[in-house]
């Protein structure tokens, strides 16, 4: 497969971010057990405050998987959503954008000034360029899939 920058830099950024976030959300870190506590009490499903972080962990990590595979499109729009649920949970929910950050004893010791919610939108605007450069390409699953489900053509 041939480096294409357009497409692979972005997958490149998408997964590193994911990939780097799994440690935090896999191991029940201060500042995940935060953030999903934080959503659990706010939308009254106390089960995402304990489980949530491992669903999201695991779109994350399909995402990624998806962006390097054939189903690169896929992984994209996948990506977009993820990322749109954790920009809305920053803006409408107590949750907010600026980030309490911790130390080893799970004291608050200083806030991320908004770096998480920054990367989410970073994220986003990554996928969205991928997922929307797939459904323009004729060779694009997203493109096909498109065509498949609106009876255009170029089925898969």
């Amino acid at each position: 497969m041939k480096f294409q920058p357009l497409k692979h830099l972005p997958s490149i950024f998408i997964g590193f971010v994911f990939v780097q976030s799994l440690f935090f959300k896999f191991s029940g870190s201060y500042e995940t057990d935060y953030i999903f506590s934080t959503l659990g009490d706010w939308s009254g499903l106390a089960w995402f405050g304990t489980y949530g972080a491992y669903m999201v962990g695991t779109g994350e990590l399909i995402a990624t998987i998806l962006l390097f595979s054939r189903w690169h499109g896929l992984g994209a729009l996948f990506s977009v959503g993820v990322m749109s649920g954790a920009i809305v949970f920053h803006l409408f929910t107590p949750l907010g954008i600026i980030m309490p950050e911790f130390n080893a004893a799970g004291e608050i010791v200083a806030y991320d000034g908004g770096l998480l919610f920054g990367m989410a939108c970073l994220v986003w605007l990554s996928a969205a360029f991928l997922t929307i450069r797939d459904l323009k390409s004729e060779t694009g699953v997203l493109n096909k899939l498109f065509n498949a489900v609106f009876n255009k053509g170029n089925a898969l």
